[in-house]
């Protein structure tokens, strides 16, 4: 399972590095700098109001169909008939629900205009994920791989031509990067549902309201779970537009999206790990094969990046900013500053509470996830009215960390790995060394670019001599027949 962790691993990187790089720092990074703070402000808070109640489209159907496909492979036919309804009817809930609520608190036409489009792309953006769980569950891993960039590839280039494409004389509207993104996911869309129908041998649709109450039973631990992490991941920008002043409130979310942008570039990498490994993880815990070894070479492979880029963009925030964006830097750096350094409790988060899930502890998941929940909102209504955007980072790093932290706790009660105090000596080494690096790259009389690239070589030289990142031992699982 290593080997086949590894090669899939290193295939799935290779392509979402070739490719959402370039969407997030070359695409929607032009377009924030096009239509400006306030605007992308605009849509971003919306945007961020629509992903709230992404829970309603999946209800954790995904989650659960992954694990369950996983450990046996023989009930795709069965399911998929079926659950294809039931996300149709989610579908219709959620756009009610969310325009309903939207109404509620407040939205004008023009907002619930983009709510339209953007709940729709909100539930192709759900369809893809659970026709992909059927695969990466048949342990598909590369057509999976290039199933997770297409979206970002058909995007890249409907966007591209938009903006630099001279097709029309009007200067790019924030709209018409709505428009892009649904005609992108819904082909990903058809492509995905073409594969799962050969590969289900499906033959027709299948209304069965007993097995749509059993799967909403069975995967509603998991809908519970995905409903409070996206509160206490997605809440702050929906919470400093409602809460500040009209114009103040646009301007910060456009500050925050700024400083977020990046970090959430990152968590795809951190996203990619999960995504491997929670069915890996629920087969061999099906086989009652021992999981220690894997939980030690992911979470090295993946807390030496993390260290290495939450410590790096901490340093050099302000000289990322200036690169990427022309409003707003200071503050966008501070933000920026502070908000990265969640990526190291994200990334724990995404191998220690898979390893939970995949195991079953929906019920320990959910109270930590709630926990993290609570103290987001407490501490954003605190700090937004006193530190705006820096608020609001600071309330995510701490329900990030306390959670994870947690998390950590928990698994190790489940499953009482043999505490390695040596290795954690090299992990607290490690981030000294790392820290100790940037300060001294920092005092080159170099260009910064050429002082970040430095840093960023010398950080890995140290992960490699404290064997946190060992290539040979990499290689060598990629040569196991087995």
């Amino acid at each position: 399972m290593q080997k086949k962790f590894i090669t899939n691993l290193i295939l799935l990187l290779f392509l979402n590095l070739l490719v959402k790089p370039f969407w997030i720092l070359g695409i929607d990074r032009t377009v924030q700098n096009i239509v400006g703070s306030e605007g992308y402000g605009f849509y971003y808070a919306i945007f961020n109001f629509s992903f709230l109640f992404n829970i309603l489209l999946d209800l954790g159907i995904t989650n659960f169909n992954n694990r369950n496909i996983a450990q046996h492979n023989h009930l795709l036919n069965k399911h998929f008939s079926s659950i294809i309804i039931l996300k149709l009817i989610l579908g219709l809930i959620f756009v009610f629900i969310a325009f309903l609520v939207a109404i509620i608190i407040g939205y004008d036409a023009e907002q619930l205009k983009f709510l339209g489009f953007l709940a729709f792309n909100q539930f192709l953006i759900s369809f893809i994920l659970y026709l992909r769980s059927n695969i990466s569950g048949l342990l598909l891993f590369k057509t999976d791989s290039l199933l997770s960039v297409l979206d970002r590839v058909l995007m890249i280039i409907i966007c591209g031509v938009l903006i630099w494409g001279n097709v029309t004389d009007q200067k790019f509207k924030i709209e018409w990067f709505i428009y892009a993104q649904t005609a992108a996911y819904l082909m990903t869309a058809v492509i995905a549902l073409s594969i799962v129908i050969k590969k289900a041998a499906f033959r027709k649709f299948n209304w069965n309201l007993p097995f749509f109450i059993m799967i909403l039973k069975q995967s509603f631990p998991f809908a519970l779970l995905v409903l409070l992490m996206t509160f206490y991941n997605r809440i702050d920008s929906v919470i400093l537009e409602r809460i500040l002043p009209e114009g103040i409130g646009n301007e910060q979310v456009g500050i925050y999206a700024h400083a977020y942008r990046l970090l959430d570039a990152s968590n795809m990498i951190a996203f990619l790990f999960a995504v491997l490994l929670l069915p890996i993880f629920s087969k061999m815990i099906k086989q009652k094969e021992s999981v220690e070894k894997l939980i030690k070479l992911a979470f090295s492979l993946l807390i030496t990046i993390s260290v290495i880029v939450a410590f790096g963009s901490h340093f050099y925030s302000l000289e990322l900013m200036q690169l990427l964006y022309e409003d707003h830097i200071l503050e966008s750096a501070h933000v920026f500053s502070l908000l990265m350094f969640g990526f190291i409790a994200i990334s724990t988060t995404y191998i220690f509470g898979t390893l939970l899930t995949a195991n079953g502890n929906l019920k320990q998941l959910n109270i930590i996830a709630a926990s993290g929940m609570v103290i987001s909102l407490i501490l954003n209504f605190i700090l937004i009215p006193k530190l705006l955007a820096v608020g609001s980072a600071y309330a995510s790093l701490s329900a990030q960390f306390i959670t994870a932290i947690i998390q950590i706790i928990v698994v190790q009660w489940f499953f009482k790995f043999k505490i390695n105090y040596k290795y954690l000596l090299s992990i607290l080494i490690f981030i000294i060394s790392v820290i100790i690096i940037n300060i001294i790259s920092k005092q080159l009389h170099f260009d910064w670019r050429i002082s970040f690239v430095i840093m960023l070589v010398a950080s890995i030289v140290s992960a490699t001599i404290l064997r946190l990142f060992h290539i040979r031992s990499i290689i060598k699982i990629i040569r196991e027949k087995k």
